[in-house]
């Protein structure tokens, strides 16, 4: 991984995720082809694996500009254009414009290929999945989750849960498969249900999808496809230490982002802003309520600025208040001296990433947070997973990490986690 950089530090200009040399690519025979990489990643020593890419094609930060610009019908002007770069992104993955069946058809292929290589790469057998747990910003249809799964050939039997927190997704999905307190009276408790199964955890985003049809310029440069499939054995390869899930609900705004899922969209004070929900026989869904843009767009950003106002204070506060929750802990278990390796933290941008470090610092809070996606652009849900499964070669049996989640509407998913082995 000689090509990627800590925070603070961006990353230089690189080549496409596709020409990586662990990638398998394929196309999938969806409107002439489209292409779809995926690379795998097992540490022997812990017995963890997954499997994470991109499908569509690849275009550096030149090429975007080019793509952003036929989207849009007109050119670009010099003030709107991004210093890409030095937000830590040199590339990313966009598909042409398809129908709604061939949409469907191309994620559902995606999402099964997934399944399939991340039960691959751990060892294990289709019917032994316990869970399918997958954070999803704008699912393509409602039952996203079931049906992929189905097609791996996951048994119906396995609990099937679709969260939509924008790019705190996959976090979310993590937080309920390991965190037992997270449970709501009169619901299942999903940590509980899920202890000692293999389950596959992830984020799936095919953000490509729904930005081409958006005119909001800071959106179409930052954001594009890519997906992330983790195996977990909750209490054995993952044991979880503390925890926090939090939400502060965007009053002004920033962050619009239509619900592409089913939602009351109604805020009921002293509530909270998620809903839970049956999502078919054996299938659950966790759905956030956010500002979504008035004129019908699929999001809309009110610049760099207000990304981070929204996602930095907060979320400096809440993995302080983990880390303080960790800190305890490890005062309690009579192993004070234990660290945290390292902080897996969702990709938003460098800019934001930096900050928050840079906050973290000033409280004394001294994590690793490397910077590892530089070739996929802000891809929501799959980034922590994907960031992950960069770093899993180097982590070690006993290794705590942190997972850090943040995104729009706003909610936040953070824990502190032992890996096993």
């Amino acid at each position: 991984m000689s090509d990627e950089k800590q925070s603070g530090n961006p990353p230089v200009q690189g080549s496409s995720f596709f020409d990586r040399p662990n990638v398998n690519q394929a196309i999938i025979p969806v409107a002439g082809g489209i292409p779809l990489g995926l690379e795998s990643v097992f540490n022997s020593r812990l017995g963890i694996g997954g499997v994470y890419g991109a499908w569509g094609k690849s275009y550096d930060n030149l090429s975007l500009t080019l793509l952003i610009e036929n989207w849009l019908g007109e050119s670009m002007l010099e003030e709107e254009k991004m210093n890409l770069a030095d937000l830590g992104f040199v590339s990313r993955h966009h598909i042409p414009d398809l129908t709604v069946s061939e949409h469907l058809k191309l994620e559902l292929e995606v999402g099964t290929h997934l399944l399939k290589e991340a039960i691959q790469i751990n060892g294990w057998k289709p019917s032994e999945i316990g869970g399918v747990l997958l954070g999803v910003s704008g699912p393509v249809s409602d039952d996203y989750v079931c049906q992929i799964s189905r097609q791996a050939g996951i048994p119906e039997s396995a609990l099937k849960v679709s969260v939509h927190k924008a790019c705190d997704g996959s976090m979310g999905a993590l937080n309920l498969s390991l965190n037992p307190h997270l449970a709501v009276p009169g619901q299942i408790n999903i940590a509980e249900e899920l202890y000692g199964k293999k389950i596959l955890v992830g984020g799936i985003e095919g953000l490509s999808r729904f930005i081409s049809k958006t005119r909001d310029i800071n959106a179409l440069q930052l954001f594009a496809n890519g997906a992330g499939v983790l195996g977990v054995v909750p209490g054995e390869s993952f044991k979880f230490l503390v925890g926090k899930e939090h939400e502060a609900y965007d009053e002004d705004g920033v962050l619009a982002v239509r619900m592409f899922y089913p939602h009351s969209r109604e805020r009921i004070p002293g509530k909270s802003l998620v809903e839970v929900s049956k999502d078919g026989s054996n299938g659950i869904r966790v759905a956030g309520l956010m500002h979504e843009p008035e004129d019908g767009n699929p999001i809309e950003m009110a610049g760099l600025m207000g990304m981070v106002k929204l996602f930095v204070r907060t979320g400096v506060q809440v993995v302080s208040d983990v880390y303080n929750s960790y800190q305890a802990l490890m005062q309690k278990i009579g192993t004070p001296d234990k660290s945290i390796s390292v902080a897996i933290a969702h990709h938003a941008n460098l800019k934001i990433n930096s900050l928050k470090n840079k906050q973290l610092q000033k409280l004394g809070i001294n994590i690793p947070m490397p910077w590892l996606l530089n070739d996929f652009g802000n891809v929501c849900a799959a980034s922590n997973m994907i960031a992950f499964l960069r770093q899993l070669p180097q982590v070690k049996p006993g290794d705590h990490v942190l997972f850090d989640g943040f995104g729009a509407g706003t909610y936040y998913d953070v824990m502190a986690v032992a890996m096993g082995g």
